[in-house]
């Protein structure tokens, strides 16, 4: 019950932030249910990539999700996600988990610096062609316009999410979501619904080359871990459509900053 209890609380942060709940995935299995790293990392990427598939699929059919962005930036993903993953394969797994603890806080610092919900970046239900910092354009129609300047960009952000979706097990949605409001000005409704694309296809190539080389999750946890985090999921997508999202933001860069504290303190001083 705790490791349902436990996919239930990934899955409840990755419905409210598009991808954001995956930090807490790996901390939740090592220290709530005593996996390895290494396993953590495997069962993370199997249960919330297939979270984030059902979250895609639910998006998809209200329109809430742009394919073009969406797959250049998983494109990237994917190469990126190999790349975490022999990185991982090589570090020690105490250093592993701190190195993740200071991402946790960097993450937590960003987000709750952040004078302004990704909201007030592009409107809930429009694109927003005329934001002076967009790094892509958008024609009338509101279509993206992927020039040689907006491909690079999203190129780069994807590797970036996809080295640390291999390495840690994260989905990335931290990082995917800001990218596809700012870069973009996409709103937020859809940068979410495409970040769940992005993370679903970044986690199957992190999952694959970790079954390539052998590094097989556990089953019994799966079994547990990820109709909790399917459950949570659905409950998620629904507080998120009623509550603020600067409320929300704050809530779980408090959250994502504790776990943080607590993997520090538990790598050094045992």
């Amino acid at each position: 019950m705790l490791s349902v209890f436990f996919g239930f609380l990934v899955g409840t942060a990755l419905g409210l932030t598009g991808g954001g709940g995956g930090v807490f995935a790996v901390p939740l299995l090592v220290y709530g249910q005593g996996l390895n790293a290494r396993a953590a990392i495997s069962v993370s990427l199997i249960s919330v990539g297939t979270a984030a598939l059902a979250g895609f699929l639910s998006r998809l059919r209200s329109g809430d999700v742009e394919l073009r962005p969406g797959l250049l930036f998983a494109a990237a993903g994917m190469i990126g996600a190999p790349v975490g993953a022999a990185i991982a394969a090589r570090l020690p797994e105490a250093l592993l988990l701190a190195l993740l603890a200071v991402l946790m806080l960097t993450i937590a610092v960003r987000m709750w610096r952040s004078r302004t919900s990704p909201t007030t970046a592009a409107s809930d239900g429009e694109c927003s062609p005329t934001i002076p910092t967009a790094a892509c354009r958008r024609d009338d129609f509101g279509q993206l316009l992927l020039t040689t300047r907006c491909a690079r960009l999203l190129l780069t952000t994807g590797l970036g999410a996809g080295v640390l979706s291999g390495l840690f097990g994260v989905g990335g949605g931290f990082l995917i979501v800001p990218a596809l409001v700012e870069f973009s000005s996409m709103p937020i409704r859809r940068a979410v619904g495409t970040s769940l694309l992005v993370i679903f296809l970044v986690s199957l190539s992190g999952i694959s080359i970790r079954l390539w080389r052998a590094e097989y999750p556990p089953v019994d946890a799966i079994v547990l871990f990820l109709p909790g985090c399917l459950a949570g999921l659905g409950l998620g997508q629904f507080a998120g459509r009623k509550l603020p999202q600067q409320t929300l933001q704050r809530i779980f860069a408090a959250a994502i900053l504790a776990a943080a504290a607590f993997m520090l303190a538990r790598n050094l001083y045992g």
